[in-house]
């Protein structure tokens, strides 16, 4: 393919899905009354970083993965809105394509990119063994779905029958099939996070930047999906009220951190000539996020523990509730001094040894007065800081 048709097809591809995303908000205002519903333009960062990607790197199979997946969010979107109304022309097939257009755009992006990225490359030709696992999963998730009998699970005025159900002991076997899907699915998943681990191991430079953006998302989305998973396998559906809170804060967090964050870091890893420190990015996570967990479970404690004590002499909590937020104010400074210092030890040894070094280095230069002890102690402090592979130091003699 040529850059000019390769340019032309990303950025038609990107127009496509902004049709997608202007029709689907006015066909449920004139559909339902109101346009909230519509959540397709949440895939613009897919769609656009997948445009810029593949119209700048053609070769570069990410951009392409990202364009396609953008297209089947839109067009699943569209084709849930429009078989919500069933006695509309076409609604049942509206609906056989709905049934099936998850599998393309959640699968294609979950199980490939994970094996491609950065370069659009894998990491050796066995990887193609996971590449076939990967297309089985998703073509036994669309067989499965698209020919299995029954009625759509679709938000629709009167239910809406597959037209291409199969029904009887083909049936069973589509069920079979979907089964499989699943299974193959799972495998890729793990496998393809063993292809980042492994990529991110063997890069060195600018190469280890960019999949360490890449993982760094996918590892913040793994929180959230780990809550949902534990929700869903200890509580079942019924959830107390504080859980189901829980529940929606990590479902879109999930949603935000798939559909913006990751396009984003795929942005910045790709297309960005300086990458931003992704070090300073997961160093201030880790601090911040245990910071945060830190004052709030402190928070709480003093606050329980204040009106027990001073239940007898005051009726009310406002007191308990002063003196715990002045007292996690007053803990802010020393507490992210202590977990930033926690933090650079246990994950970030290098940047710790080298402040120790340089504060030593600054006493000693306080102290020190012979010119040539003094110059060899710097080069001895480059060479522990900065790991040059060769350090020259240049003095200016007296005139």
């Amino acid at each position: 393919m040529s850059p000019r048709v390769a340019r032309w097809l990303a950025w038609s591809l990107f127009g496509f899905f902004v049709v997608l995303a202007a029709t689907t908000p006015v066909l449920v205002a004139v559909r339902n009354g109101h346009a909230s519903d519509a959540l397709v333009a949440t895939g613009i960062g897919f769609a656009l970083v997948g445009a810029l990607v593949a119209s700048r790197q053609p070769g570069n199979a990410v951009g392409w993965l990202l364009l396609v997946a953008a297209v089947a969010l839109g067009l699943d979107t569209f084709t849930t809105v429009y078989a919500s109304r069933a006695s509309a022309p076409g609604a049942a097939w509206a609906g056989w394509l709905n049934s099936w257009l998850l599998f393309v755009w959640l699968y294609l992006p979950a199980l490939f990119l994970a094996l491609v990225f950065p370069a659009g490359r894998l990491l050796s030709r066995r990887w193609r063994v996971v590449v076939g696992l990967g297309v089985g999963a998703v073509g036994a998730n669309i067989v499965g779905t698209a020919f299995a009998p029954g009625v759509f699970e679709l938000p629709a005025d009167r239910p809406i029958r597959n037209p291409l159900g199969i029904g009887g002991p083909v049936g069973d076997a589509l069920s079979w099939l979907y089964g499989a899907g699943e299974l193959l699915a799972a495998a890729t998943l793990v496998l393809g996070g063993v292809s980042v681990v492994l990529r991110l191991r063997r890069s060195r430079g600018r190469a280890r930047q960019q999949v360490t953006w890449f993982a760094y998302v996918c590892m913040l989305a793994l929180v959230p999906f780990m809550v949902l998973a534990l929700v869903s396998v200890v509580a079942g559906d019924d959830l107390p009220p504080w859980l189901d809170v829980l529940v929606v804060i990590a479902w879109w967090s999930l949603v935000v951190l798939l559909l913006v964050g990751l396009p984003s870091a795929i942005g910045i890893a790709i297309l960005r000539h300086q990458l931003y420190d992704i070090d300073v990015v997961i160093n201030r996570t880790l601090v911040y996020g245990a910071l945060t967990v830190t004052l709030g479970a402190s928070y709480l404690g003093s606050v329980l523990l204040l009106q027990l004590v001073l239940n007898p002499l005051t009726q009310g909590s406002d007191l308990a509730v002063a003196m715990s937020t002045l007292a996690v104010a007053a803990l802010f400074r020393p507490a992210r001094r202590r977990i930033q210092l926690l933090v650079d030890r246990r994950f970030f040894r290098h940047k710790y040894d080298a402040a120790r070094t340089l504060q030593a280095f600054g006493s000693r230069l306080r102290d020190q007065l012979d010119v040539d002890a003094l110059g060899n102690d710097l080069q001895v402090v480059v060479r522990d800081t900065m790991q040059p592979t060769q350090v020259s130091l240049w003095l200016r003699g007296s005139r």
